[in-house]
């Protein structure tokens, strides 16, 4: 009787349905925005810790927090890497990099991309995104994690990507405490250049 019960209930227990790539696409589609903090391990194994902020379509900002020397911000076009200590200033089309994946509202993602099988995730219990271009594998390839929760957009919340360059090299980004689709204003995205120079008084056109 008690197995009979017990095979009852399985029965009229709700079917959990695995995510496809299109509740990925509509996951993404529904983050307007997004404020979280993150963590940052690189190859070597050096660890960095701050806030980023992404609104879409193509904006993104890593703040890396008090006494950083350097800064990560795409503009809706171009990625752009600050380093402040050596007034150099280093960019891209945010189309042509890992991240344009989340960035790009028209993105398809059946062209670019496919949701590993669940034993493959490299985080496990996580729906695993891999986008790579076989026509541009100097572009790296970008693994993007989300685990199902029915508070963020779509019904599955961002926890991080893992970024393999061209050489090989992986860097890990964690995300923690997530807010979605607040006011951003575009300010947020723009940089003081260093390699602008103020002419002294009298000299300079």
């Amino acid at each position: 009787m008690k197995a009979f019960l017990v095979s009852a209930l399985l029965l009229l227990a709700p079917v959990v349905h695995a995510a496809t790539l299109a509740d990925v696409q509509r996951s993404l589609a529904a983050t307007g925005s997004m404020v979280a903090d993150f963590s940052q391990t690189a190859a070597n194994g050096a660890v960095a810790r701050g806030k980023v902020t992404m609104k879409r379509p193509g904006k993104i900002r890593f703040d890396y927090g008090k006494g950083a020397t350097f800064l990560v911000v795409a503009d809706g076009r171009t990625l752009s890497f600050i380093d402040y200590q050596v007034g150099q200033v280093s960019q891209w089309p945010i189309r042509s990099t890992p991240l344009g994946v989340l960035l790009d509202p028209d993105s398809d993602l059946s062209r670019v991309a496919r949701l590993l099988p669940p034993a493959q995730s490299p985080r496990p219990g996580t729906v695993a995104l891999l986008a790579s271009d076989p026509k541009r594998p100097e572009l790296g390839r970008i693994v993007v994690l989300f685990e199902p929760d029915a508070a963020a957009p779509g019904g599955l919340r961002l926890v991080g990507w893992q970024v393999t360059d061209a050489q090989n090299n992986l860097t890990v980004v964690s995300l923690q405490n997530a807010q979605w689709n607040g006011a951003v204003p575009d300010g947020s995205f723009r940089f003081a250049d260093p390699r602008r120079r103020v002419a002294p008084a009298g000299k300079g056109g």
